[in-house]
């Protein structure tokens, strides 16, 4: 014979978990097929032929290795590159390239240009890519303008109408800055190893030893990497302030249910 089943059950402990939940994530395309992005593409692939012809006048405008060692001619090529490959992600529906580029070409350009136009526009020899002397005419007025205005206008308006925000991060604008001081590093060792006298031993006029000195030299390459840093700074700002351009879906066709019971 059995007892009585007892009118009121004691509360049961809790279980005790063993594990830890496994997290797992569903990625976009499960619910929301990828979508190509045609004018995005073709203006980007725009963008970067743009600076590849600025970049190709001035390397045959005058000595390759001396157009190189200028930081706009190196930031377009940046730039193109970066833009090509935007362009044939946006085309094949392909994830956005990573912020940590697309940002630092957009910095790099948008800095010379600014250095140009403050500093050098009204000097006597404004783009001494070629070693020419007097102020740009022809060709060079065209390379000129296009690597100073019309590329780091274009990337802007690439970021700012084609870019979803919020994509740049603060703390990608410290990595950002080494490749500018690596930039004065090569200045200055290249300026050592050329003859003095020669033309375009110093891409730029602020960064010259033999004029100024290293200790105003290294002070107007420090203001300028502070420059630098807090234009880095209003980008990530303004990134994370403006609206999306980009309109987005608002139903991926994939509904919850509710729980059954």
């Amino acid at each position: 014979m059995t007892a009585p089943m007892p009118r009121d059950l004691p509360d049961l402990p809790p279980i005790p978990r063993t594990h830890a939940l496994i997290p797992f994530s569903v990625p976009t395309t499960a619910v929301a097929s990828p979508v190509r992005r045609r004018p995005a593409a073709a203006l980007r692939l725009l963008i970067a032929v743009t600076a590849a012809a600025g970049v190709a006048l001035a390397l045959l405008l005058g000595s390759p290795l001396q157009a190189l060692s200028h930081f706009a001619v190196q930031s377009g090529i940046l730039l193109a590159v970066v833009t090509a490959l935007s362009a044939r992600r946006a085309w094949t529906a392909r994830p956005p390239l990573s912020s940590a580029w697309t940002g630092a070409a957009l910095l790099y350009v948008v800095f010379s240009g600014l250095v140009y136009h403050l500093l050098l526009a009204d000097s006597a020899n404004p783009f001494p890519v070629t070693g020419a002397s007097g102020r740009p005419t022809g060709l060079l007025a065209v390379a000129a303008h296009l690597l100073h205005t019309v590329v780091p206008v274009a990337a802007v308006l690439d970021w700012l109408l084609l870019t979803p925000p919020g994509r740049l991060r603060l703390r990608q604008t410290a990595p950002w800055l080494l490749y500018p001081l690596a930039y004065l590093g090569f200045s200055l060792i290249r300026a050592e190893l050329i003859i003095p006298g020669t033309p375009g031993r110093h891409p730029y006029p602020f960064l010259d030893p033999a004029t100024h000195g290293y200790q105003r030299t290294l002070a107007a390459a420090l203001l300028l990497g502070l420059s630098l840093h807090a234009l880095s700074l209003l980008l990530v700002a303004l990134d994370h302030a403006r609206p999306d351009p980009v309109p987005r879906r608002g139903k991926t066709g994939f509904r919850l249910q509710p729980p059954v019971g």
